[in-house]
This record gives structure tokens, C-alpha cells and sequence, in this order.
């Protein structure tokens, strides 16, 4: 059995799915997962949807070193402008989403009630290539790959605490009690 970076805290209301060793920039995947953080479910393959059409950008925060400025990333909530469309990444994860989804209707949950709990992105072991130099010379052309696990939960509806009554300091209830009498 695979081990998860964490267990849901409602085993019979969640579900999960992940992949391993994809050969998807590490990088690029990081971002797009961290955008679907949260979301539920039909809004987060909306949203992949959007970024393969080139209508809604993904947008880099930590890994932005080189990344161009888009417009669309300001409408994403970004504060350096910076943004991509990572097509592999985004097909990735919405056949992620696709088998947490299908492993949901086997357990029975419902669909529409469903969101993005858990999402994480780790590094995989890199894959060695060469690449060949100037003046006989070979240098490494490594592949980041990653690792990548969701948790879909049904949210639960808060119940309403009932009101507790307010705890009066001894003045308070003796101002209480003076101002009756006096009435």
C-alpha cells in the first residue's frame, strides 16, 4: 500500500489519488497544484480547462525566476505579474483530478460537495541524460520529475454554537442589581 504525506481527518468523506515519477517539470507542477489549493472540485478542472484554452495563467510565486509578465496573472490574485501556462502540468493534474473523482463515485461521496483538501508536489529522483560540448566535452542534461498526491473531502456545514451568556464581573452584576432596585 502506497503511504500519503497525510491521512484526511474524515476517512469515509474524503478521497485520494496520486502519481508517481511524472516526467513533468518539477517546477511547473508546483505552481499549478498550489493554484488549486482549496477550490472545490468543479471549479479546479474548470480552471485547468482555462489554462489549456490560454484564458486563465497559472501563476509563479516561488519558481518565478525567468517567468514573463502576463496581465492574467494580475486577475489570478498575483502580486509580481508573473505567470505561465503549463500545458503538461495542467493535463496532469486534471487526469488527477478525473481518478479522484472516479474513486469518490465508487465510495459513494457526493461530487458536488467535494474539494481540493490536500494537494502536494515532491521532487522525484532525477533522470540522467548527456548532452555533448564543445571540444569533446560532455555534460549532464538532467530531468526534474515530480511526485504528486490529492485529497478530495466533502465540506461539512459548520453548526451554529448557541449564544453562551455573558459572564459579568462581580461590579457588573452588582450595577445590574442596583440599577433594578433603584428602578
Amino acid at each position: 500500500m502506497v503511504k500519503y504525506a497525510r491521512e484526511p481527518e474524515d476517512a469515509e468523506k474524503s478521497c485520494k489519488a496520486r502519481a508517481s515519477d511524472l516526467r513533468i517539470s518539477f517546477k511547473n507542477m508546483r505552481e499549478t497544484c498550489m493554484m488549486l489549493k482549496g477550490k472545490k472540485l468543479e471549479d479546479a478542472e474548470q480552471y485547468l480547462k482555462d489554462v489549456l484554452a490560454m484564458k486563465r495563467c497559472v501563476v509563479f510565486r516561488r519558481f518565478c525566476g525567468g517567468v514573463g509578465r502576463t496581465a492574467q496573472a494580475k486577475n489570478e490574485g498575483s502580486t509580481n505579474g508573473q505567470g505561465r501556462w503549463p500545458k503538461k502540468a495542467a493535463e496532469a493534474v486534471l487526469g488527477l483530478l478525473a481518478n479522484a473523482k472516479s474513486n469518490a463515485e465508487t465510495k459513494g461521496l457526493d461530487i458536488e460537495n467535494l474539494s481540493v483538501s490536500h494537494i502536494q508536489c515532491n521532487k522525484a529522483i532525477p533522470q540522467r541524460r548527456r548532452t555533448y560540448r564543445a571540444h569533446g566535452r560532455i555534460n549532464p542534461y538532467m530531468s526534474n520529475p515530480c511526485h504528486v498526491e490529492i485529497t478530495l473531502s466533502e465540506k461539512v456545514e459548520a453548526v451554529k454554537r448557541e449564544a453562551e451568556p455573558v459572564k459579568l464581573t462581580r461590579k457588573q452584576q452588582a450595577r445590574l442589581r442596583s440599577g433594578s432596585k433603584s428602578n
